[in-house]
C-alpha cells in the first residue's frame, strides 16, 4: 500500500511539472432536476427523493492528461445536518472528450479516504470513453469540519444510519447530475466502490433504479456482522457496548442500510463483484451473501487478502473499465 502511495504521488508530482499551459473553460453554474424514475415504489423509503430541483458550479482544473476534462463540481445535499461543511457535496469529474454519447459511472472511496485510488480508476474510465464522476461521501474530505472527529461510519449506530442515508441520497443527485451532462448516455449509468465504497455502492445500486451497471470491489453484505467483526472498526463496538448497546439491538439498527436487505431491487442489472478470497476485513460469508442477495451475479475471486489485493490493482483496472465500456459500439466494432 506505501509504495501504491508512492506512485500516486510521484505520478501527481510529473502531472503538475508537465502540465500544459492552456486556457480553461470558465466556471459553470446551473440547475439539474432530479426526476424519479417509474420505479421509485421499489425503493425503500429511508432512501425516497421527492422531484426537485437543485443548484450545481462547476470549476475546470489543469491537468496533462489527454483525452479527457477535469472538473470539480459541488452541489447541497439534500440532506442538511449540523455542519455547514457536510451539507455540499464535493464531486470530481472526468469528462471524455470523445464526441457522441459515453457511458458514465459514479465511483465511491474506501473507508480510510484514499481519493488517490479512486482518481486512479476515473482517469482510467475517462481514457476508455467512460464519464466518472468521483463523490466524496459525508464528513470526508473537504466535508469534515475541522478539528471536529466526525466520521460517517460512527460508534453510535444509529448516526451512521443518518449518515449513510445522506450518502445515498448525495449519490442519487449525482446520478441525476451526470444524466444532466449532454456527453452521457442515461441507459448506460453505473456505479463503482471498493470496500467501503463497494458497500455503499452495492446499496445505492438498490435505492437509485438509474444504475444499470453495478460494479463492487472488496464489497460484501451483512454489514453489521463486518462492523462487529472487523479489527479496523474496534473501537466503535467496544464504546457501543460500553454505552449499554447489545448485539442484537446494533444488527437491528444496521439492517436499515445493508444492501442484503433489498437485494431483490436490483436483480436483473449487470453486476460484477471482485472480491479477495482470503479476506480479512470482508469476511468471505459477508461476500457470499451480497452475492446471493444480488441474485448470484459474475464474480472473479483475486487470491489476496483485502489489502494485499492490492497487487491486482492492473487486473482490477482492466475489469471494471471493460465492465463499463459502451457496449453497443463494441458490439459495432465485432461485426466489421
Amino acid at each position: 500500500m506505501i509504495h501504491y502511495r508512492q506512485a500516486c504521488l510521484t505520478l501527481a508530482a510529473f502531472s503538475l511539472l508537465y502540465s500544459a499551459a492552456v486556457a480553461l473553460p470558465p466556471p459553470r453554474e446551473g440547475e439539474v432536476r432530479f426526476e424519479p424514475t417509474d420505479k421509485e415504489a421499489t425503493v425503500a423509503e429511508l432512501f425516497h427523493l421527492e422531484p426537485h430541483s437543485f443548484k450545481f458550479k462547476q470549476e475546470f482544473q489543469k491537468t496533462s492528461a489527454t483525452g479527457m476534462e477535469i472538473s470539480l463540481v459541488t452541489f447541497p445535499s439534500p440532506v442538511e445536518t449540523a455542519h455547514p461543511e457536510n451539507n455540499t457535496v464535493h464531486c470530481e469529474y472526468f469528462r471524455p472528450l470523445t464526441p457522441g454519447k459515453h457511458p458514465a459511472v459514479v465511483v465511491l472511496h474506501i473507508l480510510g479516504g484514499d481519493f488517490d485510488l479512486s482518481r486512479l480508476f476515473c482517469r482510467n474510465l475517462a481514457s476508455h470513453n467512460v464519464a466518472a464522476l468521483f463523490l466524496k461521501l459525508p464528513y470526508y474530505g473537504p466535508r469534515r469540519p475541522d478539528g471536529k472527529e466526525v466520521r460517517m461510519i460512527n460508534e453510535d449506530p444509529q448516526i451512521t444510519v443518518a449518515n449513510m442515508r445522506q450518502g445515498i441520497l448525495d449519490i442519487r443527485r449525482g446520478a441525476a447530475w451526470l444524466c444532466g451532462q449532454d456527453e452521457v448516455d442515461d441507459d448506460q449509468l453505473g456505479i463503482f466502490g471498493i470496500s467501503l465504497g463497494g458497500i455503499t455502492s452495492a446499496l445505492a445500486s438498490t435505492a437509485e433504479p438509474r444504475f444499470q451497471k453495478i460494479c463492487l470491489m472488496l464489497a460484501g453484505g451483512d454489514m453489521a456482522k463486518i462492523a462487529w467483526e472487523s479489527p479496523e472498526l474496534k473501537d466503535v463496538r467496544a464504546r457501543w457496548l460500553d454505552k449499554g448497546g447489545s448485539t442484537d439491538e446494533f444488527f437491528a439498527i444496521i439492517k436499515q442500510i445493508d444492501p442484503v436487505t433489498y437485494g431483490d431491487r436490483v436483480r436483473g442489472r449487470k453486476i460484477l463483484m471482485l472480491n479477495a478470497s482470503h479476506d480479512e476485513v470482508i469476511p468471505k460469508v459477508c461476500t457470499e451473501s451480497l452475492w446471493h442477495a444480488f441474485g448470484e451475479p459474475e464474480i472473479i475471486w483475486m487470491e489476496a487478502g483485502h489489502y494485499s489485493a492490492m497487487r491486482f490493482i492492473f487486473d482490477g483496472l482492466t475489469h471494471v473499465t471493460r465492465f463499463f465500456k459502451d457496449e453497443s459500439k463494441a458490439s459495432a466494432s465485432a461485426t466489421k
